[in-house]
């Protein structure tokens, strides 16, 4: 089975990770330094690849999200020798890195786009999506994520360029061959450099409509311009499938599999259709991120209808993945808080992550319970916050810096911290969780090495269920003669839960409520169903 399916992957933030220099500021050298922290030691959590958010250079209008050069390393984070170097201390342990690849766009001050902008007649003017003024305004309707329209006038060459989101970050045209070459090249340099794979940003946005036709707009919508367009011919073109064909043949022709994730754009709440479409026959992306654990209320019908739709959807060819927190939401923590069953209902997400069918991605921090947190507007970084605050805050709430210990600048830096640092580090700090067995780590780090004892959960067909009452989510894995089956009680209360009787719960391995194989449990179980405590999550093996 190949790597990807079975890997736990842990996404970095760069700049909120570790830094080594004490310029407030993450760093590769710093991530290099924490290495053991992830993996190739007894106490480490375990994980097996890395996703690191963009580390080339930038201009940071988006904070790496709009890249000025695709072949190296910004000097904020390192150069390409400690890449090399990062790769080389990885892979020691067993880790595998994936790359943030953003393609749909580049900086404005990417040599590509300097050139383009230069003149109409620039060969590289259809780089871009460049279009002549219409009725003396933008091209069409079409707006920027970020706020106002997609379109920006270039008085030098007197027409419009297209950006999907900030003026800096203007779009590639993906129905230009050369462009399409040029990001091939630049992505067989990382793989022939080791690089095991790329997260793709906004994947389904690359290719716009070949006659820019405008996008209908309704009233009631979204909340902002932008959400009340149907986004039909700026994104989701059916050309993309193909670009995706021939990427998907460029991973594959390398001997040691290397891997790609997409990220899919829509429109809240969004479905688990969309991304299926991008996988094809397993002939496109290896995964396409489901995000609707990020909009789920804590509700088993919720989740046990997702997995469902998401199952359906990818086929029997396709492989499912699951996250609950990255850089652009909320911290799922935060999401799910209820006073004292705060703890309880991380470790249950935590559970149901490590034990479903599919490729879990965990974002940093969050095995250790790293809630979001409210940055003041005069400290505000992000471009969404700064547009919109105080109707959104941006994204900065759940960027800010990992705290490795309890003191006053949280293991994190010597200097001053590009973001304010965490406020709850006194208690809640790497250091403090690896000493405690009942911590939040810990049971992370349970489940990761049970995934990696059992084939069952790694790569074992799925059977789901849901309770009458709808409170408990309950499933088998099974692999061969190995057979695992997990209960998730998402109730604050105790629940009876009947089950198949043809399953063989023989021993426990693992229970949030530290539940052993005793007596009290068979007799739980000769009385026609399994009695779960309040939040418990409970796996059983045969």
């Amino acid at each position: 089975m190949a790597w990807w399916k079975e890997a736990v992957i842990y996404q970095i933030y760069p700049r909120s990770f570790q830094d080594s220099n004490g310029d407030g500021i993450g760093d590769l050298e710093g991530i290099i330094n924490r290495l053991d922290y992830l993996a190739g030691s007894k106490d480490s959590l375990g994980i097996d690849a890395i996703w690191l958010s963009p580390v080339y250079p930038s201009p940071m209008f988006d904070f790496g999200y709009d890249i000025s050069d695709y072949e190296e390393i910004d000097p904020v984070y390192g150069d390409i020798q400690t890449f090399k170097r990062l790769l080389k201390e990885a892979h020691k342990r067993g880790i595998r890195i994936i790359m943030d690849l953003v393609v749909n766009h580049t900086s404005h001050l990417h040599p590509w786009f300097v050139e383009s902008r230069s003149s109409v007649n620039s060969p590289k003017r259809d780089w871009y999506i460049w279009k002549e003024p219409k009725q003396g305004g933008p091209p069409n309707n079409w707006l920027g994520a970020f706020g106002g329209s997609g379109w920006e006038y270039d008085k030098r060459t007197g027409e419009y360029y297209f950006h999907s989101f900030l003026k800096e970050q203007p779009d590639l045209n993906w129905r230009n061959p050369d462009v399409e070459d040029a990001i091939f090249k630049m992505m067989k340099y990382w793989l022939d450099m080791g690089v095991d794979g790329f997260r793709l940003d906004v994947v389904n946005l690359y290719v716009k409509d070949e006659f820019l036709r405008n996008n209908v707009s309704y009233f009631m919508k979204g909340p902002r311009p932008y959400d009340k367009q149907v986004h039909a011919y700026d994104r989701d073109r059916p050309e993309m499938h193909g670009i995706l064909r021939r990427m998907r043949k460029l991973l594959d022709s390398y001997s040691e599999k290397r891997m790609f994730v997409g990220e899919i754009m829509q429109d809240f709440p969004g479905n688990v259709l969309l991304p299926a479409t991008y996988c094809g026959r397993n002939d496109e992306l290896h995964l396409a991120f489901n995000f609707m654990f990020l909009f789920s209320p804590w509700k088993a019908e919720r989740f046990f209808q997702i997995v469902k739709d998401f199952e359906s959807a990818l086929g029997e060819d396709n492989w499912p993945n699951y996250t609950l927190s990255n850089h652009d939401f909320p911290r799922h923590i935060t999401r799910y808080e209820k006073g004292v069953d705060t703890k309880a209902r991380a470790e249950l997400a935590a559970c149901m992550m490590l034990t479903l069918r599919g490729t879990p991605f965990l974002y940093y921090g969050e095995e250790i319970g790293m809630k979001r947190q409210k940055v003041a507007y005069k400290k505000i970084q992000d471009p969404v916050g700064k547009r919109y605050w105080p109707f959104h805050p941006g994204r900065d709430p759940e960027r800010i810096p990992m705290p490795w210990n309890g003191s006053e600048t949280t293991g994190f830096t010597t200097g001053k911290p590009w973001l304010p640092l965490y406020e709850d580090a006194n208690t809640v700090n790497v250091e403090s969780q690896k000493e405690d067995p009942d911590s939040l780590f810990f049971t992370y780090k349970k489940l990761i090495q049970l995934r990696k004892d059992r084939k069952s959960l790694r790569k074992g067909k799925l059977k789901i269920h849901l309770s009458s009452d709808k409170q408990v989510l309950y499933y088998r894995r099974r692999e061969g003669k190995e057979e695992t089956y997990i209960f998730l009680n998402f109730s604050s209360k105790p629940v009876n839960v009947s089950y198949p009787r043809k399953w063989d719960l023989n021993q426990i391995l693992f229970s949030t409520k530290n539940r052993t194989s005793s007596f009290e449990l068979e007799k739980e179980l000769d009385t026609g169903g399994l009695l779960l405590f309040p939040n418990e999550a409970v796996i059983f093996a045969k």
